[in-house]
């Protein structure tokens, strides 16, 4: 079979043109996706925090051992609900809970619980709410001090940040007497707040209303901060605020403002740039930010060690210098009282802990950040592996092209993993990667188009001229198909049947019947040339042209051409004694037919010849005429088959084979030998 000769330079230019409906389709794609990106339905959100997660589940933060780290939990665990009771504790309990940490060397002391009302175990409030109390428990009750004035205090001991949370609508309205008191303006810690590049409110997420603590806290706290958390739309909490807008005004979130006043109370600024907002700066830490102001907490794994119960604290349980310079963070583990929320890492955790975690990226240096060119970025290197996709996917095979776009692919999400890892920058890989396999999907199903299209021309072309098994191979194996006009040697083999005409003059009365003799004579004549790999190149009429090694290869054509010739007399034998028997079962006259062969070797132009209307696949050149010329002699010599001189070198030795005459063929000066076949002398 022919080998693919090294693509040239030309060749290549050629197949680059040549796929150009492909390449414009891939483009298309291409331009598509990256407009879906600019849309960012929310399938593409998921894809892109489906890839985050991962990352933070294999390279989580580490966490220092032992509870080491800058932040502490006093928790509101089971532990303490069985020892005190149910929750809302007394402030009364809350205050000596606070001086404990005080004491304990805590640098500030934050509340993620907001304390709307006031205390209902304040003895005051229990013998205004409790019926029937004696009238000297009652007047006892009266004059013992108040748990809020109590808690209060101890808040304005120590440096204690205050939580609120935001509500989805302005409540005001529907609160009166006590109730209102969590929701009127009330004195608050002054924010000192300084704003670079623009007003970053507009950008900031947005609360109409705040719940707030009671006004005696929230006038002794050294801060205020909000500490309600957003989740992702899956529910997920990976970016946590740092800051809220209600009000008209900045309200820093309860993990910013605790940091503020940890580091000495200093002023709170915010950066703004064209982008949104960039960030935040305070007590020495810049914290870059999204542009709307929230920032990713860099998750590590849930550390039962960086908890203490409060009943511990308060039974002096702890470990001296337990609390030594920490911030400490008090909130809720216990199941009842639902403050448990899903991260990339774990699917319930206490909301308190987001925060110290959130705390511990900010302390800890290992802070992850997606810059605001990241979008950018990320389309950028869409378009580039969709562009390298349609340059050179047209011109690879199926795996030289499957090879490219799984080293692409992986060069991709290595890029992506190590700037999350070594930089802790969170670049969206996958969106470059569904671009690409997109654009490639879209060529690769082009190019088996296109390959199946080929082959469908191929089986169009061929299926009236080879071997249903030739087409196949071809149409499997285009390469081994030249077309176009090409000159190699062939042999060519004529055919024709002597005695048709007298036949179809007794059939002229019948064309039905003429018309099925035709079919009769011409199948197995045929099947024979194809059974050998030759190409049927016409039918004249009841004559036959066939040649063999084109449009395929085939080293051993003139034995090839020897054997179908033989094949088809021992045919025409085979059918001329079903029509003998028809004949006399019919009582009609046989009119018998003979066939005369002619067959010969030689350089020949082979390929698609005709106009723009109409073309064959078909041979010319002398050896062909010469082919026929011997086809004609058959009848003049009395022989079935007559070959010529170059033929015979081909069969000497395997066939048998006479000498008959030199021929003087017009057009030659010399005369060529023609010799009679007989059958095969060897296999």
């Amino acid at each position: 079979m022919a080998l693919a000769s090294p693509p040239s330079g030309l060749n290549i230019a050629r197949r680059f043109l040549g796929t150009g409906a492909p390449r414009l389709l891939g483009l298309l794609v291409l331009l598509a996706m990256l407009g879906l990106r600019y849309e960012d339905p929310a399938p593409l959100e998921r894809l892109r925090l489906a890839l985050f997660d991962a990352y933070f589940n294999l390279h989580p933060r580490s966490a220092l051992p032992g509870g080491n780290g800058p932040v502490v939990i006093v928790d509101i665990d089971e532990a303490s609900l069985r020892r005190f009771g149910q929750w809302p504790f007394s402030r009364a309990l809350l205050a000596r809970a606070v001086d404990a940490a005080r004491e304990g060397g805590a640098a500030a002391i934050g509340f993620d619980i907001v304390f709307p009302e006031p205390d209902r175990l304040s003895p005051s409030r229990i013998a205004e709410n409790v019926a029937d109390l004696p009238e000297a428990i009652h007047a006892e009750l009266k004059t013992k001090p108040d748990t809020d004035a109590r808690f209060a205090a101890a808040i304005e001991a120590g440096k204690v940040v205050l939580g609120r949370t935001g509500l989805n609508e302005d409540r005001k309205g529907g609160f009166s007497g006590a109730g209102m008191r969590g929701f009127v303006e009330a004195r608050e810690p002054a924010l000192p707040l300084a704003t670079l590049g623009g007003d970053p409110l507009p950008l900031l997420p947005t609360y109409p209303a705040l719940l707030r603590n009671i006004e005696m806290l929230e006038a002794a706290a050294a801060g205020i901060g909000i500490f309600s958390i957003i989740p992702e739309p899956d529910g997920i909490i990976r970016r946590v605020p740092l800051a809220f807008a209600e009000g008209g005004k900045l309200r820093p979130a309860l993990s910013l403002e605790i940091l503020r006043i940890a580091t000495g109370g200093g002023a709170l600024v915010v950066k703004r740039d064209e982008a949104g907002i960039s960030g935040f700066a305070v007590g020495g830490h810049a914290i870059p930010t999204e542009r709307d102001g929230r920032r990713w907490v860099y998750y590590s794994r849930h550390d039962p060690a960086r908890f203490v119960s409060i009943a511990d604290l308060l039974d002096g349980k702890l470990p001296a210098g337990r609390l030594e310079g920490k911030i400490v963070l008090f909130g809720a583990s216990a199941i009842g009282l639902q403050d448990l929320r899903a991260t990339p890492l774990e699917r319930a955790m206490p909301g308190v802990e987001i925060h110290a975690q959130m705390l511990e990226t900010i302390l800890s240096g290992e802070s992850l950040d997606r810059p605001h060119l990241a979008l950018g970025a990320e389309v950028l290197a869409a378009a580039l592996l969709g562009l390298v996709m349609i340059a050179l996917v047209p011109l690879l095979g199926a795996m030289p092209a499957l090879s490219l776009g799984a080293l692409l692919g992986a060069a991709t999400l290595f890029v992506g993993w190590h700037l999350f890892v070594s930089r802790g920058l969170l670049i969206d890989t996958a969106f470059p990667l569904l671009s690409g396999f997109a654009v490639f999907l879209t060529l690769a199903f082009s190019n088996y188009w296109r390959e199946e299209r080929r082959r469908h021309e191929i089986r169009t072309a061929f299926q009236h001229y080879l071997a249903p098994s030739l087409v196949e191979k071809l149409a499997r194996e285009p390469h081994l198909l030249r077309l176009g006009g090409e000159t190699r040697e062939l042999t060519i083999l004529f055919s024709d049947l002597r005695g048709f005409t007298a036949v179809a003059e007794s059939m002229s009365e019948d064309p039905q019947a003429l018309t099925h003799l035709m079919n009769r004579l011409l199948s197995p004549l045929s099947a024979a040339i194809m059974a050998e790999g030759g190409t049927i190149d016409k039918y004249m009429g009841d004559a036959v042209m066939a040649f063999w090694n084109a449009p395929l290869d085939e080293p051993d054509h003139a034995a090839c051409a020897a054997r179908a010739a033989l094949a088809m007399r021992r045919a025409l034998d085979a059918l001329e004694a079903e029509r003998r028997a028809e004949a006399a079962a019919e009582g009609k006259p046989f009119l018998p037919l003979e066939i005369g062969i002619g067959i010969n070797t030689g350089m020949a132009v082979v390929g698609n010849m005709g106009s723009e209307f109409r073309f064959d696949y078909t041979a010319l050149g002398d050896a062909v005429n010469l082919a026929q010329r011997l086809e004609g002699l058959t009848q003049r010599y009395g022989v079935p088959i007559l070959i010529g001189e170059a033929t015979a070198a081909r069969l000497e030795g395997r066939f048998g084979l006479a000498e008959i005459d030199a021929v003087q063929v017009k057009g030659k000066s010399e005369a060529a030998r023609v010799f009679a076949l007989g059958g095969a002398t060897l296999p």
